[in-house]
């Protein structure tokens, strides 16, 4: 190392800031006793310099000649010891970095490496330990080290980054976090192979420095889709192992309603820790920085993102956020997805009644911000049928739910238009589980939750099932019965314009269509058969009305209660007089049908 020449010092003037060139490498070495650092020398030290408690028992020249800070600041004579003494106080890179000081000042042999530059970068810069003092001082060889050894590789700028913790603002004001941050992003560009290697190690930093990484991997014009599996390895690895919840899309997803219930338990249980403030901020932070592009994160991920944060309670500025970014890829969800758990989200729930099992505002959130993204498109019809029957799937499963009013099961069955669904079975079996769990449900409510279904849109079998289920209102059953009686009727007059249009091409199965006509013959009979069956019913409905009327105006009149009675008993063998033969005449009906179309087929 070279050495300054000085001019003759003269020894007895105190106040000399520049020592001899002799007293400059007095030490031979250093020596640690307890919590003290000595200098092993044949000179006795003259300094006791205390970095976080730790005392350092120097010569004040060596570090005179170096430091500019200590020529500023007044050494104050020790009280206990001979000599003078002073305290450092938020020294960054604390005892550690100062004692690597001290040695450089005494030119002992100081090794420079990712994991102590930045603190020794900024500890010279504290100590003002510039080239006008000497050339070639500790500001000017760290900085060179940092800008020719540790910028040229990423796995070195990762090492510094995360050093930097506890150097703040000397490592912010030192432009030491944007260059490593600069690095590590144009180093990806250049990883092709060992983009794994890369992620991996990006993975393992602190969320505001991984955070500043993907701002300039994005103002470089850098591939969402490559920002994309950056989050979501990141989220992965800070959120997906603390909370011992696998999702798909980042690992994989197990949907299960125990595993959920699970989940909320354990995120509410850790509210309690003091590591629930470092998961928002990181569901916070990782949010504010998901690619805009649609797609470019998979929905099951952003779900998944969206109960972390209802669990942790995020801003929920962020909760609309991903609620929206999860309404332009919903096509790709699946049911277990939309099953949010219901946090308070800073609000106190009223009651455990209005308190649900899962969050159906925010599922009915997300579908409207699908519908106003496909409006906004103007898509095929294809994508809102795939919705249609998520949405009736997710129904099935909150059906359940003891503390779901009607009101919102409603709300949420009528959030797409009647349009988007081409069948409702799925949504009968819905209303019906509804039905089942809620058996207290006012006849009002079910009348009103019936009306939902379209009975026009019901298959056979859905059709069967309505018209023998005793939960649904009567009024319900009849639509039913009336919108089969329809669909015979087309079914009918389908066949009729078959019929005639075989008639005018072909003469020759003239015999085998004859057998036909009588067939839908029989159907109109039994067509007429129905209509006066339902008409029946509606005659039977009513007067059991009126009767029921007069019984509440005279409970004391026994013969009324008797009459009445015997009304409802005349009705019910009615109706299953009715069932019966309407079965018979349902087999007989499809029986020829079964007939006319084998000889059809045959023809």
């Amino acid at each position: 190392m070279a050495q300054s020449q000085y001019p003759e010092i003269n020894y007895e003037e105190q106040d000399l800031a520049v020592p001899p060139p002799t007293l400059i490498s007095t030490a031979e070495s250093f020596e640690k006793k307890g919590n003290s650092w000595y200098v092993i020398s044949q000179l006795p030290s003259d300094l006791a310099v205390t970095v976080d408690d730790v005392t350092f028992y120097v010569h004040k020249y060596p570090l005179l000649a170096r430091c500019g800070y200590l020529e500023q600041n007044a050494l104050q004579p020790s009280i206990s010891n001979p000599g003078f003494e002073l305290k450092l106080q938020s020294l960054p890179g604390g005892a550690e970095a100062f004692e690597t000081v001290v040695k450089f000042c005494y030119g002992l042999p100081v090794s420079l490496s990712p994991r102590n530059a930045a603190p020794l970068r900024c500890a010279a810069e504290f100590l003002d330990m510039s080239e006008e003092l000497e050339e070639g001082n500790l500001i000017s060889k760290t900085e060179s080290f940092l800008t020719f050894v540790v910028f040229s590789s990423w796995k070195d700028s990762i090492t510094v980054l995360k050093s930097c913790q506890g150097l703040s603002p000397w490592a912010e004001n030192l432009q030491i976090l944007r260059r490593c941050c600069d690095s590590i992003a144009w180093a990806c560009q250049e990883t092709t192979g060992e983009q794994s290697h890369w992620l991996n190690d990006v993975a393992t930093l602190r969320i505001d420095h991984f955070k500043r990484i993907m701002t300039s991997m994005a103002l470089k014009g850098l591939r969402p889709e490559f920002l994309g599996s950056c989050i979501m390895m990141y989220a992965e690895k800070w959120l997906l192992a603390r909370n011992d919840v696998e999702i798909e899309g980042a690992k994989r997803h197990t949907n299960r309603r125990k595993e959920l219930k699970w989940c909320i338990q354990q995120g509410r249980k850790r509210e309690q820790e003091f590591e629930n403030e470092e998961q928002r901020m990181i569901l916070e932070s990782l949010v504010g920085i998901l690619p805009h592009e649609k797609e470019v994160i998979s929905c099951k991920f952003l779900l998944w993102m969206l109960k972390m944060g209802v669990v942790y309670s995020i801003s929920p500025v962020l909760i609309f956020e991903l609620e929206k970014r999860a309404g332009m890829v919903l096509e790709n969800a699946s049911v277990y997805d939309l099953l949010i758990p219901n946090g308070e989200q800073g609000t106190q729930v009223k009651s455990m009644v209005d308190h649900t099992m899962y969050n159906v505002d925010s599922v009915q959130r997300i579908l409207e911000y699908y519908l106003m993204n496909e409006e906004q498109q103007q898509t095929e019809t294809h994508g809102k049928a795939n919705i249609s029957k998520l949405l009736d799937s997710y129904l099935a499963e909150i059906a359940g739910d003891p503390n779901l009013s009607a009101t919102k099961f409603q709300a949420i069955a009528e959030t797409l238009p009647h349009a988007a669904r081409p069948c409702d079975d799925g949504l009968y079996r819905a209303i019906d589980i509804y039905l089942k769990a809620h058996p207290a449900l006012s006849e009002h409510d079910r009348r009103r939750l019936c009306r939902v279904v379209d009975c026009q849109k019901l298959s056979v079998d859905a059709c069967a099932h309505a018209a023998q289920n005793d939960r649904l209102p009567l009024r319900t059953i009849i639509q039913v019965l009336f919108a089969e009686q329809m669909k015979l009727r087309a079914t009918m007059t389908r066949k009729q314009e078959a019929e005639d249009h075989s008639e005018n091409s072909s003469e020759v199965q003239e015999d085998n269509w004859s057998s036909s006509k009588e067939d839908i013959k029989m159907l109109k009979v039994e067509l007429e058969k129905m209509m006066t069956l339902i008409e029946e019913l509606r005659r039977d409905y009513i007067n059991l009305q009126q009767d029921c009327k007069k019984m509440k105006t005279n409970q004391k009149d026994l013969s009324g209660w008797i009459l009445g009675w015997k009304k409802l008993k005349l009705f019910n063998g009615k109706i299953n007089e009715n069932e019966n033969r309407e079965g018979k005449e349902k087999e007989k009906r499809l029986s020829s049908i079964f007939r006319f179309r084998r000889r059809q087929s045959i023809s």
